[in-house]
């Protein structure tokens, strides 16, 4: 099996330099690319391809919110994850807009960076403790909603959203929630693997979204899932 190749993107050269350490020290992954900004990122792309690339937000020339924008555009196989400092809920989401499959705060336990990598790369997306603050947050939203108690929830009232997904799609996106692959997803179904990927496609379509990320956060706040079902 061939190795992770990984980017790191940040402008303080010590904290690249001790990041790139750490993945280097790790089995199966290795930096491939080193740049302090997302231009240098992407002029080395040309050459270099990387499947995971970790990410800084605030950085010059160019900053990690317009870094995302680029790579889901031009490289939409390359699974983005970001280490920031910044925590807001605001600007989680805003990463999630522009494409990012995944945040990663800088005084995170190191050990759990390895899994982070491993999971974004094998599955998708990550879910960490600040993504957890913005799922449970979504689940509140529902709650508060004028009009939307919570044994509306319970008891699945008329959502019209949910009349734009066939039964099937909202089967599919269930699992997807659950972290199946697609070829689970087809064996669990008995179904064609093509087909639980033109499903992907059309969920993500319908939810508007660039990544699984966004799908799961639209499909919390519009109670086609709940809580549990991740």
């Amino acid at each position: 099996m061939n190795d992770i190749k990984v980017a790191i993107v940040d402008d303080h050269q010590l904290f690249r330099r001790s990041l790139t350490h750490f993945v280097n020290d790790n089995k199966g992954m290795h930096v491939a690319i080193e740049a302090a900004n997302g231009q240098q990122l992407l002029d080395q792309l040309e050459k270099t391809p990387v499947d995971v690339v970790l990410l800084d937000i605030e950085m010059p020339v160019m900053n990690g919110y317009e870094t995302s924008e680029h790579l889901s555009e031009k490289y939409p196989e390359i699974k983005i994850l970001i280490i920031s400092q910044l925590t807001s809920r605001e600007s989680i989401h805003r990463m999630m807009d522009v494409g990012a499959q995944g945040y990663f705060t800088k005084s995170s336990n190191p050990e759990q960076l390895e899994h982070a990598i491993r999971h974004v790369h094998e599955k998708g997306f990550y879910f960490g403790v600040e993504l957890a603050a913005v799922i449970k947050e979504a689940f509140n939203w529902q709650k508060s909603e004028p009009g939307i108690t919570e044994i509306d929830i319970k008891e699945d009232y008329f959502n019209p959203v949910k009349e734009h997904f066939s039964d099937r799609e909202l089967e599919v996106l269930k699992m997807i929630c659950k972290e199946y692959a697609s070829k689970q997803i087809a064996d669990k179904l008995n179904i064609n693997i093509r087909t639980v990927e033109s499903h992907r496609k059309h969920i993500m379509e319908k939810c508007e979204s660039k990544n699984i990320v966004g799908v799961i956060l639209f499909a919390l706040k519009n109670n086609l899932i709940k809580i549990e079902d991740l």
